[in-house]
């Protein structure tokens, strides 16, 4: 059975070298599960401990752990299909190539400038974002935006009557009896990112899409603790969850349904990250899976370390995992 001591040296390795404050973080081996933490919630204006229980900003996590769960319910349920063009449902959106397949798979080729983008509200930017043009990467090259996940969020909405966020709370979060996922954390639970306007964020998402979106933010906004991504990940290794461990574009690099795809010999496994630095790997084939959330933007969001370290850590767990 893998160890994961290398990969787990190589996390430990992120606090003792002050690339971040601390780390929570923990592995899946079959049915065994380890959790650890280590180093500290903040920097600034204190150094504060961590505990392990507190709040992590998911930023992009929440497009697996919630929207992308909830298109599933959807084409379960068959209200939709990954075949409908987006203009189906948001008339708005003017180019009828594009198709529920390409918002989840990240292939639209939907890109551009929103001049004064941070200025607007919630309602302009939503419109701003659906005059967006299609570029000639469409259907060719995996090219990661928020819009994909931010369009099918307003999709549900259509379905549900409700904003996204809470029928992500109703009808993936808490049936899944993830007990601390939230949209709405309290502050004093919350590891804090980065300053805005001189003040340290806590329990306020860092990224200004869901700061500008609330609840209509289907792309970023969940806050959550490590036992809820932990169990989320647990999830993720059941067979009913197989089907997601492939390729469905016909790109090499190629994406699952919402979720980066690494080749690993004979399967894949499961990748996301989120910008604040969480990052989530999912090994089907071998029954293991890595969580490690940190706030890597704090106090500060320019951390190049980080990425390169992420990737070898990443690496690490692949290696170990086989």
């Amino acid at each position: 059975m893998a160890s994961f001591e290398e990969t787990k040296a190589q996390i430990i390795d992120l606090v003792n070298k002050q690339v971040v404050p601390g780390v929570s973080f923990g592995f899946i081996n079959s049915s065994q599960t380890q959790k650890y933490t280590y180093g500290n919630k903040s920097w600034v204006p204190e150094i504060t401990p961590l505990k392990g229980d507190e709040l992590h900003d998911l930023a992009s996590l929440t497009k697996v752990m919630g929207t992308v769960p909830l298109v599933l319910k959807m084409l379960d349920d068959k209200l939709i299909d990954l075949h409908d063009p987006v203009s189906k449902y948001l008339p708005e959106f003017k180019d009828n190539r594009v198709e529920l397949l390409h918002l989840i798979t990240h292939t639209s080729g939907i890109k551009g400038f929103i001049p004064d983008r941070d200025a607007l509200n919630c309602d302009q930017l939503i419109q701003a974002l659906l005059a967006l043009p299609v570029t000639d990467t469409f259907n060719k090259k995996v090219v990661y935006t928020d819009t994909g996940l931010i369009f099918l969020g307003l999709i549900a909405e259509k379905f549900y009557k409700m904003p996204v966020q809470d029928a992500i709370m109703k009808y993936i979060i808490e049936p899944e009896g993830l007990k601390d996922a939230t949209f709405e954390p309290d502050p004093a639970r919350c590891v804090p990112t980065y300053p805005v306007d001189g003040k340290m964020l806590y329990g306020i998402p860092n990224d200004p899409k869901a700061r500008q979106l609330g609840k209509h933010c289907g792309s970023a906004g969940m806050f959550a603790t490590l036992n809820d991504v932990m169990q989320f990940a647990g999830d993720m290794l059941k067979p009913d969850k197989e089907f997601l461990y492939h390729n469905y574009t016909e790109l090499n690099p190629g994406r699952s349904l919402g979720w980066d795809v690494k080749p690993d010999g004979s399967g894949h496994v499961l990748f996301h990250t989120g910008y604040t630095g969480e990052f989530l790997a999912v090994d089907y084939q071998h029954q293991n899976a890595m969580v490690v959330m940190t706030n890597r933007v704090h106090p500060s969001q320019y951390n190049q370390i980080f990425l390169r370290r992420r990737e070898t850590i990443l690496e690490s767990f692949l290696n170990e995992s086989k």
